[in-house]
């Protein structure tokens, strides 16, 4: 499984305690120990980074900057290191920078050393993600290259054995969503553990895939990052889902305008008409507190009203209310999405 993805990058000397360093979904080391970084750099080519070597990409260099036409990054291929009990994978980049991988000791990385060459490739030199001058830029290919090889392992390398060991089972992928606070990461908490944290209350950063084995079957659920930062990688996210879930904050009326108009862009800008959708109003308990039946298909009316889902050109698709904290129609939140799979 890949635990995360990291660059490290020259700044004007070769002191390395002048490299940027950035990594996805969290850091790759405690910033008052850099010696991971230190093995890093010397495993992939005796110290790339600190001093000029790479050699036969200096060389690919000094050639292509004679060739108007020429890519523009020089990309190296993998190299495997096992630091710990870590599979690290890296590549040097016009010998200033190192893109890595970082595997689980139990991983093969070989098994995505053509995936993360081409789609390193594709980014950088065809559709020219990124200049590396912007952190913003940087982010949005780290996080961009993690959801592609993650899909890629979870879809290719590890989907089938585990649907050929649950045979009776279906492999359901959930795409979740929404504006940030609405409780999306403590949803999925509360469906794998049953546990719920009254005090967390840290944004999700990252896109969190977890695995929940039913009856039913297994379910990977892809909980998004709701920041309007991260907001323009949903649809990488999105892409091969079986069902979409889209959670609102109905206790949150003031944010209603901006959880309606990224709904409404996500769904008009993309062909989703086909995929089964489910709609969560979220923290109930806040303006609920008896769950009442009459106030709740008021609310309910209301809640449809104004995000106007009845305009959905959708057949497939529900509603319905949900309080993580009370654990408030969690059950029916799972059946819903085997019933619209389903069907």
């Amino acid at each position: 499984m890949l635990l995360k993805i990291f660059l490290l990058k020259r700044k004007n000397s070769h002191d390395l305690n002048n490299l940027d360093i950035y990594s996805y979904p969290e850091d790759i080391d405690k910033k008052e120990n850099n010696e991971i970084v230190l093995k890093i750099i010397h495993g992939h080519d005796h110290g790339s980074l600190t001093e000029p070597c790479c050699g036969d990409i200096n060389t690919s260099r000094e050639k292509n900057d004679t060739n108007t036409n020429s890519k523009p990054f020089v990309i190296s291929s993998p190299v495997l290191q096992i630091i710990g009990d870590q599979n690290i994978y890296t590549v040097c980049v016009n010998s200033e920078m190192l893109i890595g991988l970082i595997f689980e000791k139990d991983d093969n990385p070989f098994d995505y050393k053509e995936i993360f060459e081409d789609l390193s490739n594709e980014l950088l030199n065809t559709e020219k993600w990124c200049s590396f001058k912007d952190e913003r830029e940087i982010e949005n290919l780290l996080i961009t290259l993690f959801i592609d090889i993650k899909r890629f392992g979870d879809e290719i390398l590890e989907e089938a054995p585990e649907v050929s060991f649950h045979p009776s089972g279906l492999f359901t992928k959930v795409f979740l969503f929404g504006i940030d606070n609405v409780g999306k990461t403590s949803l999925t908490r509360r469906i794998k553990t049953g546990q719920y944290k009254d005090n967390f209350f840290t944004p999700n950063k990252r896109f969190n895939i977890e695995y929940i084995q039913r009856e039913d079957g297994l379910l990977s659920i892809w909980d998004s990052p709701g920041q309007s930062s991260f907001r323009e990688r949903w649809l990488l996210g999105l892409q091969d889902s079986n069902i979409i879930i889209y959670m609102i904050d109905v206790a949150n009326q003031l944010r209603f305008d901006e959880s309606k108009t990224e709904f409404w862009r996500i769904y008009n800008e993309n062909d989703l008409k086909d995929i089964p959708l489910l709609i969560i109003g979220n923290k109930i308990d806040l303006i609920n507190h008896n769950n009442n039946d009459e106030q709740l298909i008021r609310t309910e009316k209301e809640i449809n009203n104004y995000f106007e889902f009845d305009n959905l050109q959708h057949s497939n698709w529900k509603f319905v209310f949900t309080s993580v904290k009370t654990s408030f129609n969690i059950e029916k939140v799972l059946n819903t999405i085997f019933t619209l799979v389903s069907a």
